[in-house]
């Protein structure tokens, strides 16, 4: 029941109807008995400044940011935590209420403070590792744009050997792999870039022990779209991230199940980067099942 205690989580965004995260949070939070909701904010993007700031001064607790705003709001915040500077991005949003913070005045007023996280990669992270260690495994990414960078910042970073890019753009992938070298607590992982044409990732998946495509073939409303990858390029042992989740079985999760190999289905990366948002904000374990059965109803599964 909303009462004049409830505090207030949420996300941003342009546009926002779409967003699947109010569901799976607000089960969380009921599950736990906390007296929070969680709401979904349309904010555009010249607005982002004074939605920052209002946030503060109504007292909102954090806030979840997606597309457009996930690079842009950086300069609007105080902190950024060292992953998200090096992704270049900021999905949570954590706002410090500090009552005995000096700066505060002598009408006990509440100095506010905010720090920026990207839980992106580490959702994905977290949903492989469910089904294999990524210790000293060859790992290929295919797509270098912002969901490419949160998993490869995560992923370089979490004791893999090998890392395959391909893209497109070939130039946008070097400059990918090129901020990895220049940022990488792991100075031994081998690192290669390709264009992501089939002959290149067909070599590069032979020798892969985990594939994650970040690209959005075969996203609605393009269901229909080829996979990136067909089931002969694929074997047995390999397993695949397909980071889409609407539809929950893509072309290319067609491919791998055809394939026998192991599936990891996108809605995972969105559930787990949404479970590390709430245990930044409340400081304590989120209930993963409760989230995951509300996330999969609203997705119609």
């Amino acid at each position: 029941m909303v009462d004049g205690k409830t505090k207030i989580l949420g996300v941003i965004g342009d546009p926002i109807e779409h967003t699947f995260s109010p569901a799976m949070h607000n089960a969380g939070l009921d599950a736990l008995n906390l007296n929070y909701i969680y709401l979904p904010f349309h904010v555009k993007p010249d607005r982002l400044k004074d939605c920052i700031e209002g946030a503060k001064a109504i007292g909102i607790q954090g806030l979840n940011v997606t597309i457009p705003h996930k690079t842009n709001v950086m300069k609007h915040l105080d902190e950024i935590d060292q992953v998200a500077s090096m992704i270049g991005a900021v999905n949570t949003i954590q706002f410090i209420h500090d009552k005995n913070n000096e700066s505060s005045n002598q009408n006990n007023e509440i100095n506010v403070t905010t720090k920026g996280f990207n839980t992106d990669g580490y959702g994905c992270v977290r949903a492989i590792e469910e089904k294999t260690s990524i210790n000293n495994k060859k790992v290929t990414i295919t797509g270098a744009g912002g969901a490419a960078r949160a998993v490869a910042f995560q992923i370089a970073n979490s004791g893999i050997d090998e890392l395959s890019i391909l893209n497109r753009n070939f130039s946008k992938a070097n400059s990918l792999a090129n901020d990895l070298r220049s940022n990488l607590s792991n100075a031994g992982i081998d690192i290669s870039i390709n264009s992501c044409e089939m002959v290149n990732l067909k070599k590069e998946l032979g020798s892969s022990d985990i594939f994650i495509d970040t690209t959005p073939i075969g996203m609605y409303p393009n269901v229909n779209d080829k996979a990136i990858a067909s089931a002969d390029m694929l074997h047995e042992d390999l397993v695949v991230n397909d980071i889409v989740y609407t539809p929950i079985e893509t072309s290319l999760i067609k491919e791998t199940l055809k394939a026998n190999a192991e599936v990891v289905y996108g809605y995972k990366m969105l559930l787990y980067q949404g479970i590390r948002s709430f245990e930044i904000w409340l400081g304590r374990e989120a209930p993963v099942d409760v989230m995951e059965k509300a996330l999969l109803g609203v997705l119609g599964i």
